[in-house]
């Protein structure tokens, strides 16, 4: 796994800091990942209308998708 920094606006810090039980880097890592895999598909308007479908409702990529 690589690292990576990011730079979070001081407004934006310190309301996260409220919050510290959540994992940021996890949050920031599923938004990247969320971005990547519309990208990805983006070729396949039938894929894309799904993935977006999906993301919608929070469903996970691998399990609901499918049903859809």
């Amino acid at each position: 796994m690589t690292n990576m920094t990011i730079a979070i606006p001081n407004t934006i810090y310190v309301l996260m800091r409220k919050y510290s039980e959540i994992k940021w880097s996890e949050v920031a890592r599923k938004a990247i990942e969320r971005r990547i895999i519309e990208l990805e598909r983006s070729r396949d308007p039938l894929r894309t209308y799904a993935l977006k479908h999906a993301l919608e409702r929070g469903w996970s990529e691998a399990d609901e998708l499918f049903k859809f």
